[in-house]
């Protein structure tokens, strides 16, 4: 099980995401340097123990309507190897040392635990408690077995988001900047063979709730 250390990190996570996040194409924010506050997630947890995996929600708040951006992260404590262009940057952990943070997208780690969750294999751990699971993550799944293949992702960003091929010719569509649904939970998509969705809470402590990841067949 990961222990969530209460300790510093410098610089923080949202301080590498404000000079990472303006370079992706699925940024919505103006020419100024977003604003950006942690508005929720979860974790997975690694079954060797070595890679932290998270699924941030973070709100820039620069604009005159704040754009929620969901940003999966791994945390390692040596570089993953051939994934440089993917690093978002790199801190210091109080306990930990120096931590490589990456586009959790391009990590085999990352991309093998979302499918054991939207599969129902491995659950989902609240974003701030040790050992607590997170009853909010919703997940569905209609199809074989995802048995990972072991290969390295090869993520595509544009507009609208992520997508990253995934076993059995399917392919993983992560919502960069989710789409709040009156339904909660919100309803797996039109034409998903699998879902994970969570909410999360405005600048404003509004809550909202939306789809994060869906799988469908390519």
């Amino acid at each position: 099980m990961a222990i969530i250390h209460r300790t510093t990190l410098e610089p923080t996570k949202l301080e590498l995401l404000t000079d990472w996040l303006p370079s992706r194409p699925w940024y919505r924010g103006g020419p100024d340097a977003p604003v950006l506050t942690k508005s929720g997630g979860f974790r997975l947890e690694d079954p060797e123990g070595e890679v932290g995996i998270e699924f941030m929600v973070a709100t820039d708040t620069s604009t005159p309507e704040p754009t929620a951006y969901l940003v999966p992260l791994t945390y390692r404590a040596a570089p993953l190897a051939g994934a440089g262009h993917a690093l978002v940057g790199t801190t210091e952990h109080g306990v930990l040392g120096r931590r490589w943070v990456y586009d959790g997208c391009h990590d085999p780690v990352l991309v093998s635990g979302l499918l054991a969750l939207i599969e129902g294999r491995a659950p989902a751990h609240a974003q701030s408690i040790d050992g607590a699971l997170d009853p909010e993550v919703v997940r569905s799944y209609t199809g074989a077995p995802l048995i990972p293949d072991g290969r390295t992702p090869e993520p595509a960003d544009d507009h609208a988001g992520t997508r990253i091929p995934a076993p059995h010719g399917t392919v993983l569509h992560i919502h960069r900047v989710p789409s709040p649904v009156p339904e909660n939970p919100p309803l797996r998509p039109e034409g998903a063979i699998g879902h994970v969705a969570r909410g999360w809470q405005d600048p404003q402590g509004t809550p909202l709730t939306a789809v994060l990841v869906s799988l469908h067949t390519s």
